[in-house]
C-alpha cells in the first residue's frame, strides 16, 4: 500500500472516534504563534499521543503538510524531518500577516462481502507492503456485493501564526465540508477573555456541533481537563481560557449528507492547536 494511502486510513479511523474517547489524538504545535518583523522562524512538531503534545505514539507524516503565506499564496515547509515518534519541520515567516499552516485529508472508507468474504475500501492501515494491489474503490464493488458500508471522510488539522499584525486571509472558506471561520482572532487570544469561533457545515452555521478544548501538559497532571461545548444556532462558539497555555480545538460532525456513490454518511473533523497568553 502506498505511504499517502496508509496515512489517510490511519486519519480517517481517528475521524471516526469521538475525541473524548479516543486514546491518540492527532496535533501539531509550534514553537510559538505571535512574531514580531519578518526575520523569524517557527518550529512545529506534529504527532499522534495518548498525552497531548508529549511523543509516545507516531509522528505525523509531512507528505501532506502545506503551508500558506498570508496572502493565500502557498508558502515553504523547510528542515522537515521524521522521526520514530514525532515531525517536525520550519517555517521562514518572511511575509508580515498570519499563516496557516497543516494537513486537509478525505477519503472513502467502507467495505463489503461477496460470498460472505468481506473486502474494505481504502486499503489498510499499518506500513506499506512491497507490491501491495492498490486500495479498492467504490468502482470496485460488484453488483453482487453484501453488506455495503461506504463513509465519505475528510479533516482538517491546522494552526495559525502571526508575524506582526494579525491578518485574516487565510480563514477564507471554501464552502465545503466542516470549517473554521474564526471571529476572535485565534492568535490574540488571552486568559480570563471568551473567545468566539464560527463553525461552517458547507458554508452554513454548525449549528449544535460538539467541540472538544483540552489543555495539554495532561502528563502532569491527574485529570485531563477536557470541556465538551457545544456551537449555537449560529455556529459560534464560545470559550473561555482559565489559564495561559497551549489547548487543543477538536470539532467532529457526522452527518448524511454524503455525496460519494453508495456512500450513506460522512464524517468530518476539525482538529488546531490555540497558544493563550497572559493578560
Amino acid at each position: 500500500m502506498k505511504p499517502l494511502v496508509a496515512r489517510l486510513m490511519a486519519a480517517a479511523a481517528l475521524l471516526s472516534i469521538p475525541a473524548a474517547l479516543s486514546a491518540h489524538r492527532m496535533w501539531m504545535l509550534p514553537s510559538a504563534t505571535v512574531f514580531s518583523g519578518t526575520d523569524g522562524w517557527v518550529t512545529v512538531d506534529a504527532a499522534v499521543s495518548n498525552d497531548l503534545f508529549f511523543f509516545d505514539h507516531q509522528p505525523l507524516r509531512l507528505d501532506g503538510m502545506k503551508v500558506w503565506q498570508p496572502d493565500g499564496s502557498e508558502g515553504a515547509l523547510q528542515n522537515g524531518a521524521t522521526g520514530r515518534y514525532r515531525s517536525v519541520f520550519d517555517v521562514k515567516l518572511d511575509k508580515p500577516g498570519t499563516w496557516k499552516i497543516g494537513t486537509q485529508m478525505s477519503a472513502v472508507m467502507g467495505s463489503f462481502k461477496v460470498d460472505g468474504v468481506e473486502k474494505r475500501l481504502g486499503g489498510r492501515r499499518g506500513p506499506p507492503q512491497p507490491n501491495a494491489p492498490a486500495p479498492l474503490t467504490v468502482a470496485d464493488i460488484p453488483a453482487n456485493a453484501t453488506d455495503v458500508k461506504v463513509t465519505e471522510v475528510s479533516g482538517r488539522n491546522e494552526i495559525f501564526v502571526t508575524a506582526g499584525a494579525p491578518t485574516t486571509t487565510v480563514f477564507k472558506t471554501t464552502g465545503k465540508g466542516l470549517e473554521f471561520a474564526p471571529i476572535t482572532h485565534p492568535d490574540e487570544l488571552v486568559a480570563g477573555e471568551t473567545a468566539k469561533f464560527r463553525f461552517l457545515v458547507d458554508g452554513k452555521p454548525a449549528a449544535g456541533l460538539k467541540v472538544t478544548v483540552i489543555p495539554g501538559g495532561k502528563r502532569y497532571r491527574n485529570d485531563e481537563g477536557a470541556r465538551e461545548l457545544t456551537t449555537g444556532a449560529d455556529g459560534v462558539l464560545s470559550v473561555d481560557w482559565p489559564t495561559a497555555g497551549m489547548y487543543w480545538l477538536n470539532a467532529a460532525l457526522t452527518d448524511a449528507k454524503a455525496t460519494t456513490p453508495r456512500a450513506t454518511e460522512r464524517r468530518m473533523s476539525y482538529v488546531t492547536t490555540l497558544e493563550v497568553l497572559t493578560p
